[in-house]
C-alpha cells in the first residue's frame, strides 16, 4: 500500500492527509492490520513518530516527527494543549432524551445544537467493551473538553466544526453522542438505524429500492492543525482537504434540505 498523501514535510516534520479505515499504529482488536507508522518507519527510518493520535475510522492531518528532538517538541504541545486540532463532523441531532441528563441543558430550547457550545465531561474506559470509552465521574476519570461550532444545519443533520482542547481518543465522539447528537456513521457511539439518504432529501426521488446512503464511512475528518515548528518556533498551520463524498454529501445537503441554515462566520 503507497504512503497517503504528504501534506507537509521538511527536516523535522511529516504531516499526511490519512484516509479514513488505515490504522496509524497496530490496535490489539486487528493486530497484522497494516498501519499508517509501519509504513512510514520502512520509508523513513525506525526514529520517525506520530505525535498525537487520529481514530482508524477518521480522515485528515496526521503529522510525524522525524528526529527525536522532534518527536519531543512536539509531543510536548499535545501535552500541554497548546496545539490547535480542528475536526469537522457530520452529526445527527436525536431527540432531547437521548442526550445524557447532565448534559441536557446544552440542548438549545428547540432540542437543537446551540450555534456555539463547550462539553465538558471527564471520560472513563468502558470496560463492557475494550477500546470504548464512555462519560463517567470517579478516580479513573479523564478531564475532557470539546469546543464545538455550528458551521450549517440540515434538518436532523448538523454540520460542525470540533475543537478538542484535551486529546483523549475517541474523544469527539463520545462528547457528541453524550450530547444526543453523534456523529452520523458511528458504529461504536452513534445510532445504526441512521443513515443520509438522498430519496429522504428529494421529493419524488424514484431510486429508493437500490439506494445507497451518500456517505458510508464515519463522517469525521480531522481538518486542521496547528503547531509551533521544532526548530524554528513559529506556527505553522497543516489542513487536509475535505474527502470527495464528503463534498457531495454537502452538496446534496446543500441542495435539497429544507432548512438550512448556515453560520458563515465559520467558512471552511
Amino acid at each position: 500500500m503507497p504512503l497517503p498523501t504528504v501534506i507537509f514535510e521538511d527536516e523535522s516534520m511529516l504531516a499526511f492527509d490519512k484516509p479514513a479505515g488505515l490504522p496509524v499504529v497496530a490496535d490489539r482488536t486487528a493486530p497484522r492490520r497494516e498501519t499508517l507508522m509501519a509504513q512510514v518507519q520502512a520509508r523513513f527510518g525506525a526514529e520517525a513518530a506520530n505525535v498525537h493520535r487520529l481514530d482508524w475510522a477518521a480522515s485528515g492531518v496526521l503529522l510525524c516527527a522525524k528526529t527525536r528532538a522532534a518527536r519531543d517538541a512536539l509531543s510536548g504541545q499535545f501535552q500541554a494543549k497548546t496545539a490547535d486540532k480542528r475536526y469537522l463532523a457530520l452529526a445527527v441531532v436525536l431527540p432531547r432524551e437521548r442526550a445524557l441528563p447532565g448534559l441536557a441543558g446544552l440542548r438549545a430550547p428547540d432540542g437543537g445544537l446551540p450555534d456555539v457550545f463547550t462539553v465538558d465531561q471527564p471520560l472513563v474506559d468502558d470496560l463492557r467493551h475494550p477500546g470504548q470509552l464512555r462519560p463517567g465521574r470517579g478516580r479513573d476519570a479523564r478531564d475532557c473538553t470539546t469546543v464545538f461550532t455550528v458551521r450549517e444545519r440540515f434538518g436532523r443533520f448538523v454540520w460542525l466544526e470540533c475543537q478538542p482542547v484535551t486529546g483523549r481518543p475517541h474523544q469527539v465522539r463520545v462528547h457528541l453522542a453524550a450530547l444526543g447528537a453523534p456523529v452520523l456513521n458511528d458504529h461504536l457511539y452513534g445510532d445504526r438505524k441512521v443513515h443520509l439518504l438522498l430519496s429522504d432529501l428529494k421529493r419524488g426521488y424514484k431510486g429508493r429500492d437500490a439506494e445507497r446512503p451518500l456517505l458510508h464511512r464515519l463522517a469525521l475528518h480531522a481538518h486542521e492543525l496547528t503547531v509551533r515548528h521544532p526548530v524554528t518556533r513559529e506556527p505553522v498551520t497543516l489542513r487536509a482537504p475535505l474527502p470527495e463524498e464528503f463534498e457531495i454529501a454537502l452538496r446534496y445537503l446543500r441542495k435539497f434540505s429544507p432548512a438550512v441554515g448556515r453560520n458563515r462566520g465559520v467558512e471552511g
